[in-house]
């Protein structure tokens, strides 16, 4: 459970003493730590993340306003922590409340110096007035279960660009743009830098959690550099919202079309630069006429047979099934013979690239509800692969070829994310300007001989 959107990138007025500024149904409000903390205590999640005074604001950051940053946030901490103790029987002997398991944002926005003392202040043993309240607790970070790190910010703070004019969608942050001379989805040494400053003064058997990665090209690099654990799904729930269809596989040794003489399945785009897409934007002309499945690197349930040492891709886009029960909702349906006839194993041949590039283009939300099964199940399957390769004797270093060879193969500027997302804009765009067009017309209708129409 979260304040703030974590994917969320609009600028927001500056955070005060006792408050941070959240979207929310109504617009900005300013939220207390005292609020948010009753809120948590009644939703009662298995995680929270304490507020932390992370400027949604563009740099360049003063020095005045990172030692701000860093003293509201620590004393935020202290005060929720507080506030477990009060309210839960105690804290367990590992340090962690029983009633709830916090989370804390790591500090510091873009200035590794900030970062790590906000980190080791963590460690640092507590003042006798706390120490009496927070009781068995020696420091904060006995009380903390994980470090959670929101790359959206951190991007605002590095950005040279300022996209508060053009900034129309939230997630444009989560897209390399290479026109406005960002870097590609690859972590840069400064960025992987600011991370470890966090880190390096904390214990590394407490869940490192990275919210907002948007490729993995970035996620490889930040289980590598940074030693992340655990990510979000949201680039690849991002990539179903525009229509991109995931067709990737790690490691790269399966990484091939699958030896099915009868399929015509094809591979994603390859770019000039000798790179493969990470999918298929099927808002694209091109998928009109692709009666095959969403990918390429996987087979589909009906087809597994033809191949039976390729992997499976077991979403219901892929690889739906008769369902095992029907729902009855009138006597004629209990009649029917598909009513309770019992589990069945029976494989239903995959749904195509033409039909969901139909539903794109007729608005249908069954066709995210496609995608985000599939680019969900791809995602899984990837983060499956870079388990395999660790689980291995020399793990890291293999886990380090691996990754060297997936960048090498895949494109990492995302440009089939920048090209799908036009094209999204554009279905929307003309479906607007129909329904627009319409309201004009019977607008100019109704006035006609009047002032407004004189005015017009």
């Amino acid at each position: 459970m979260t304040a703030r959107d974590p994917f969320d990138g609009r600028e927001m007025p500056a955070n005060g003493k006792g408050h941070v500024c959240i979207y929310c149904v109504r617009g900005v409000r300013k939220l207390s730590p005292a609020a948010w903390n009753e809120y948590t205590d009644s939703c009662k999640p298995h995680f929270s993340v304490v507020l932390s005074d992370t400027p949604f604001t563009f740099p360049p950051h003063s020095q005045k306003r990172l030692t701000k940053s860093l003293e509201r946030s620590t004393a935020w901490l202290v005060d929720t922590l507080k506030t477990v103790r009060n309210k839960s029987a105690a804290f367990s002997d590992e340090g962690l409340s029983t009633h709830a398991r916090l989370l804390v944002h790591m500090a510091g926005v873009a200035n590794a110096q900030a970062r790590r003392a906000f980190s080791e202040s963590l460690g640092e043993p507590l003042e006798a007035t706390d120490r009496d309240r927070l009781q068995p607790l020696k420091t904060l970070d006995e009380g903390v279960a994980g470090y959670v790190f929101d790359l959206v910010p951190l991007r605002m703070a590095l950005s040279t660009h300022h996209p508060a004019d053009d900034l129309t969608d939230p997630s444009d942050l989560l897209v390399t743009n290479p026109e406005k001379g960002e870097a590609p989805a690859q972590i840069s040494d400064d960025f992987a830098g600011l991370l470890r400053a966090s880190l390096q003064p904390l214990p590394v058997e407490k869940p490192r959690i990275v919210n907002s990665a948007r490729s993995p090209h970035e996620i490889l690099g930040l289980v590598l550099d940074v030693g992340v654990e655990l990510f979000d799904a949201h680039w690849a729930q991002r990539a179903a919202d525009i229509g991109v269809a995931l067709d990737f596989k790690f490691p790269l040794d399966d990484v091939s079309t699958p030896n099915d003489p009868s399929s015509t399945c094809a591979a994603p785009r390859v770019r000039a630069t000798g790179k493969q897409d990470l999918g298929h934007n099927l808002y694209s002309a091109a998928y009109a006429h692709d009666h095959s499945r969403l990918a390429a690197a996987f087979l589909d349930a009906s087809s597994a047979s033809a191949s039976p040492s390729s992997p499976i891709c077991k979403c219901a886009a892929c690889s739906p099934r008769i369902p095992a029960t029907h729902s009855a909702h009138s006597a004629v349906d209990a009649l029917s013979s598909l009513h309770g006839r019992g589990e069945t194993t029976t494989a239903l041949p995959p749904y195509t690239r033409s039909y969901v590039h139909h539903l794109l283009h007729t608005h249908e939300m069954s066709a995210h509800a496609l995608l985000v099964m599939h680019n969900l199940t791809v995602l899984d399957a990837f983060f499956a692969g870079v388990r395999a390769v660790l689980a291995r004797p020399t793990g890291s270093e293999e886990l380090r070829k691996e990754a060297e060879r997936f960048i090498e193969k895949y494109d990492e500027e995302m440009l089939v994310m920048e090209e799908a997302k036009a094209q999204w804009r554009e279905v929307d765009r003309a479906r607007g300007k129909g329904r627009l067009a319409r309201e004009k017309e019977k607008q100019h209708e109704s006035t006609v001989g009047t002032a407004v129409d004189i005015d017009l």
